[in-house]
């Protein structure tokens, strides 16, 4: 039945809150790449306002907007624009997507054999589902963060009422979700033992943007040319609550009296950093420096700059079986690791010889393990290097995922 199925494509909806031009690695290119694998591509999705809050330029809210872009169509739906610390706010800004995502995918949609549901937030998959009762549309839902755990380990949600709601939500999408997918394998074994059945679960590893990563900018930023002559360690992406960053200003100061020449950078945006950047400064902490978020490419650039870059999450649980995206990006730009978790992430980077592992939210240990890290020869980083591109070319790249999202879909719209 799938050959049959050639002759007319698999018609996939993109349902994700967030999507190009805000920062998604499950975006514009994982669409043109279910195109290159000819799939019909439709994504529903808002405008863009994340991470700032505020709409991009360019873009004002409305009932409805289309644009093609690469021969896909994309819908951009209202939502009320909001990324702050208001937990309320943020709900409010997941509930009004769902409700235009739901009343569109209900209404005014075209057909489709498949709805791919982009989670977090939850809400997302909420709509997915509503949208599969009305139009009996198949349903995959990938699920980038475990609600309520997450809100929980970040403090977004600290009410117990509210968390034990929101797990019955998760409960009953999963129930009527025809397939999900999970970023570890301890993602998987958790919802096994929440009673998902096992067959309902598939792993697909995250990729990196690699075409952004791979455009490297020229001429190079003044203020990377101004970190020449030390040994940098970058930590780059989001800095919240559940990245616990203190601990690198922490290390710096365990080593600020030590005349080495390691500099830690901080690359990003986040509620955490203007604090940690007073910080900082209130410590005369000259060897930590923080860059403001920049485009993908221009990021790109400063991790090739790096001599090692940093993943570091607060010990939780939660985070013990979580993959954060950038360790993908680090690997595709092949550069040595320094991964302060536990669990599936630290497995992958044992196994892919790719940098060296730590506990998290553990200063000392992070100090020793820089300067170990800064007395290595140079050969020895640069073997850690190429470990890391060779394993993500191996296992994580784009093409290895999309491959295995494509199995599903056309099992799916085949009725298998």
């Amino acid at each position: 039945m799938i050959q049959a199925l050639q002759g007319n494509p698999v018609r996939i909806i993109l349902l994700t809150q967030w999507f190009d031009p805000e920062p998604t690695f499950k975006g514009m290119a994982f669409a043109r790449e279910l195109k290159r694998h000819c799939f019909d591509v439709e994504v529903i999705t808002g405008f863009p306002n994340y991470p700032g809050g505020k709409v991009y330029p360019g873009y004002h809210i409305k009932w409805m907007q289309r644009e093609v872009i690469d021969g896909i169509q994309v819908t951009r739906l209202p939502l009320y624009p909001s990324h702050n610390r208001s937990g309320i706010m943020r709900a409010i800004n997941y509930i009004t997507f769902a409700i235009s995502a739901t009343v569109y995918g209900v209404f005014f949609a075209q057909s489709a054999n498949v709805i791919y549901a982009y989670h977090p937030p939850l809400t997302v998959g909420v709509a997915a589902v509503l949208i599969k009762l009305f139009r009996r549309i198949r349903v995959v839902c990938d699920i980038q963060d475990l609600w309520p755990d997450t809100l929980r380990a970040t403090g977004m949600v600290n009410n117990g009422r509210v968390l034990s709601f929101v797990a019955r939500v998760c409960s009953w999408v999963y129930e009527h979700t025809d397939q999900i997918v999970v970023l570890s394998p301890g993602f998987k074994r958790l919802l096994v033992h929440r009673g998902v059945p096992e067959s309902k679960l598939t792993v697909i590893y995250n990729w990196a943007d690699e075409l952004s990563l791979k455009n490297v900018p020229d001429p190079l930023p003044s203020n990377l040319l101004a970190t020449a002559g030390f040994f940098k360690i970058l930590f780059a992406g989001n800095i919240g609550k559940a990245q616990g960053l203190d601990v690198v200003l922490k290390a710096a100061s365990l080593l600020k009296d030590k005349h080495c020449n390691i500099l830690w950078i901080m690359l990003g945006e986040g509620l955490e950093v203007d604090r940690l950047r007073a910080e900082a400064v209130n410590q005369g902490l000259s060897n930590v420096v923080f860059i403001p978020r920049v485009s993908m490419t221009d990021a790109a650039l400063w991790m090739r700059s790096a001599d090692v870059l940093l993943v570091h999450l607060k010990r939780d649980p939660l985070f013990e079986i979580t993959i954060p995206s950038k360790i993908q990006a680090y690997m595709n730009v092949g550069k040595p690791l320094l991964v302060a978790l536990d669990g599936d992430a630290a497995d992958l980077v044992r196994r892919s010889s790719a940098g060296i592992v730590i506990h998290p939210e553990n200063p000392e240990e992070l100090a020793s393990a820089a300067l170990h890290l800064a007395g290595m020869p140079r050969t020895e980083l640069e073997h850690m290097g190429y470990n890391a591109k060779n394993y993500y070319q191996e296992y994580l790249s784009i093409a290895i995922g999309v491959g295995k999202f494509s199995q599903i879909f056309k099992l799916l719209s085949a009725g298998c």
